[in-house]
């Protein structure tokens, strides 16, 4: 049976809602069906399969008008990627499948940007789940809006399944960076926020669903990924302040590295974190300095 859904009459806001997934055919339904019932409808959702070996394929093809794109496993950045290249809308909206999206998302960012002008990127908070139980963020998650890139310098406080900005701007930062298999978000977040102030609905209008076994979050050793993603930032040009504060984020990261390798007795990788961590002890004091 084929499941009719209605993404039309969206009032002038072209939206491409985009879901990646990966052999996550339970969750699917859930996310796709949170996109259709939204109060103010997107213009299109694209489904980006990215190598899965499960049913995944039947279940959006129940749904009519659901774009169904597969690919070859390479991650969730070059999955979000291929889903933005191929969308039609002016605005671009991710949602991972295993999260949900609150009925009135779209439509309060929607509100926010008509309120707003000048910004070409809006976020929302979140309700957390893990293992089906709802959990507290920490006070170290709160989040804000505006030029929050300070705020986004020590954790990735922005969810992708909580974003909506502008294919301009989704264009202008050059997208997800596929050569990180892990902390993409906090990398394009970091990227953005450099150079752009960004919105924030102090309302809970996404529930994200942790927990999985299959969660890259759930490694240890992720920090390598955040190392090379302040690395990238520190060879653009920051304000001092910005970059001083950067350059202390990644010789913390480095030297819980080096001390995390050491102690798993990974001599190579404890040796490669030392001199990172030695490098930027060497570029703080010239900072500092200035």
């Amino acid at each position: 049976m084929t499941i009719i859904n209605n993404l039309q009459n969206t009032d002038g806001w072209n939206i491409s809602a985009i879901i990646p997934t990966h052999n996550r055919a339970n969750w699917l339904v859930g996310a796709i069906e949170s996109v259709l019932r939204q109060s103010h409808p997107v213009a299109e959702l694209i489904v980006v399969d990215d190598g899965s070996t499960d049913n995944t394929k039947e279940v959006v093809q129940k749904y009519a008008n659901v774009r169904y794109i597969y690919q070859s496993q390479r991650g969730p950045s070059a999955a979000r990627n291929a889903g933005a290249r191929m969308a039609s809308g002016d605005w671009l909206a991710f949602l991972d499948s295993d999260d949900r999206w609150m009925q009135q998302k779209i439509a309060h960012q929607i509100a926010f940007l008509q309120a707003h002008s000048d910004m070409h990127a809006v976020y929302t908070d979140e309700i957390w789940i893990r293992n089906g139980r709802r959990v507290n963020q920490g006070k170290r998650h709160r989040k804000a809006g505006g030029w929050i890139f300070e705020m986004c310098i020590p954790l990735c406080i922005i969810s992708p399944s909580s974003i909506l900005l502008s294919r301009k701007l989704w264009q202008q930062s050059g997208g997800f960076d596929e050569s990180l298999p892990a902390c993409e978000d906090y990398d394009l977040w970091l990227r953005i926020a450099a150079k752009h102030p960004i919105g924030f609905i102090e309302m809970p209008l996404i529930e994200k669903n942790g927990g999985h076994s299959d969660q890259l979050s759930q490694q240890w050793g992720l920090d390598r990924y955040r190392v090379a993603a302040l690395e990238k930032i520190l060879s653009d040009e920051l304000p001092p302040k910005w970059r001083l504060l950067a350059i202390k984020q990644v010789l913390h990261q480095c030297k819980v590295l080096m001390l995390g390798f050491e102690k798993r007795e990974k001599q190579d990788e404890t040796i490669r974190f030392r001199k990172k961590y030695q490098h930027w002890q060497s570029v703080l004091q010239v900072a500092s300095n200035a």
